[in-house]
């Protein structure tokens, strides 16, 4: 059997594992989201009934007007945290993924490196401007992809960093519109 058809097939091999490991991936994260969804109905559901029991048990409207108030809080931490445990998971499936396609594009650079330096010892005499204008477009275009892949990367960062920041923002107002309503509860009751 020639090289070359031993190229094609351990080429067609790399990329069924390279589509079999984004697969995988992509399934774990899946797996993940059900099992996040299913323990989150699971606690809901206990929650509720938890709550409607307390609900029934309550006697006068101060009693109701403060049991109210004491579900804003948890139920905005409750839905903050499951907001955290979906971003965790998407981004570990893009981390995944982004890994796999790292390592895809590398292989390909390491190969047409390969190619162009053989050619390059297989040139005919004369053609050498020719070469060295091959190599240092390869050069460039590696260059240009690792300045692209850095300001990815970067601005995947500030864009995490913009979601955490708006996330404590919004559990920071929910848990003072928490406060607010039990103190406007307490004076209710007070009054009354």
């Amino acid at each position: 059997m020639s090289a070359i058809p031993q190229q094609v097939l351990a080429r067609q091999q790399a990329t069924l594992q390279s589509l079999v490991a984004a697969q995988s991936a992509m399934f774990s994260g899946f797996e993940k989201l059900v099992d996040l969804n299913l323990k989150v109905v699971r606690a809901t559901l206990d929650e509720v009934a938890q709550k409607s029991q307390q609900a029934v048990e309550l006697k006068d409207p101060q009693d109701a007007t403060a049991f109210a108030s004491t579900l804003v809080q948890p139920g905005a931490e409750k839905a903050l945290a499951y907001g955290k445990h979906v971003y965790d998971i998407v981004a570990g499936v893009q981390a995944d993924l982004t890994k796999l396609a790292e390592a895809h594009i590398a292989e390909g650079q390491q190969q047409l490196t390969e190619a162009v330096e053989q050619f390059s010892k297989n040139a005919p005499t004369g053609s050498e401007s020719a070469v060295a204008l091959m190599k240092s477009s390869l050069a460039t275009a590696n260059s240009a992809y690792d300045s692209l892949s850095k300001a990815a990367k970067q601005a995947a960062e500030v864009a995490e960093s913009n979601l955490n920041a708006a996330a404590n923002a919004t559990f920071k107002a929910a848990t003072d519109a928490a406060d607010a309503a039990t103190k406007v509860a307490g004076r209710s009751r007070r009054a009354a």
